[in-house]
């Protein structure tokens, strides 16, 4: 009988050990990403593969290629003022003191890969290794939120990892030119952004349930 009560109450203080460690967890997490965000960003990378799919589905010369780099860095642009949009939203609105603290923390986390990812970039097109980018690009995002993993859904790790993969496979594939085909870059950040949005949202959708 004792033996069974000590088991009760071991299995106990591990069942509060447990949700303790959930709170902390809860509480670490970073709010201020957005699904919806990042969802319409995904939709924004399909819309630009289909346009580079009608205008240069294989960049093979300088001009197409200036297409390509017009299409996906305008896609960049629209994609970054979409989530930073509605996270200076979240901020201003909705934030409190301990979550803009954590928003600082969150964006020195990813800042050196966004800053890498920049200079490699223009490294890249100036010395003529343009095929390189697609690459570089899933590359640097995936370790951006790999560095960031503490404090975004834990699903995430797998996208992040997903990205990093993906990345050095282009970076290493003997065809280089295949990563500037059409269908590359909506697969990755077109798909793989729809599935952060839902990730997002339902880590959301379960923090208003308990």
């Amino acid at each position: 009988m004792r033996y069974k009560v000590a088991g009760m109450e071991i299995a106990r203080a591990l069942s509060d050990l447990e949700e303790v460690r959930e709170r902390l967890a809860g509480c670490q997490r970073f709010k201020g990403y957005s699904g919806g965000a990042a969802a319409l960003s995904g939709l924004a990378a399909l819309v630009a593969g289909g346009l580079q799919r009608g205008l240069a589905p294989h960049p093979s010369t300088p001009q197409q290629f200036h297409v390509y780099l017009t299409i996906w860095l305008g896609c960049l642009a629209l994609g970054l003022a979409i989530n930073y949009g509605a996270l200076a939203m979240w901020y201003w609105r909705i934030a409190d003191d301990r979550e803009r603290r954590q928003t600082r923390t969150v964006g020195a986390t990813i800042l050196p890969a966004i800053s890498l990812s920049a200079m490699l970039s223009l490294a890249l097109i100036d010395v003529g290794g343009g095929a390189l980018l697609p690459g570089l690009w899933f590359a640097s995002y995936g370790t951006g939120l790999f560095a960031s993993r503490g404090m975004i859904p834990s699903g995430m790790a797998v996208v992040a990892l997903g990205y990093m993969l993906a990345g050095a496979a282009l970076l290493l594939s003997p065809n280089h030119a295949l990563a500037l085909s059409w269908w590359v870059m909506p697969i990755g950040f077109g798909f793989g952004m729809l599935w952060i949005g839902w990730l997002l949202a339902h880590e959301r959708a379960e923090g208003q349930a308990r």
